[in-house]
């Protein structure tokens, strides 16, 4: 079964796999909350670092 998301996410797909607003996904990745990094004026979102964030949210430790 392939995976609906790439390796690489924009904040777009990140909203949708995470099942938030593109509004508040843009301000976690800004705050660096959700780690991300800038190709130009658009962030992306390395899917193996979401998965972290993921595990750190649901351990309840601080981002």
């Amino acid at each position: 079964m392939e995976d609906k998301y790439p390796e690489i996410m924009t904040v777009s797909q990140v909203s949708e796999y995470l099942q938030i607003s593109e509004i508040t996904t843009y301000k976690l990745v800004q705050e660096h909350k959700i780690p991300g990094f800038k190709i130009g004026r658009h962030w992306r979102v390395k899917k193996e670092d979401l998965s972290i964030f993921i595990e750190k949210m649901k351990n309840n430790e601080k981002i």
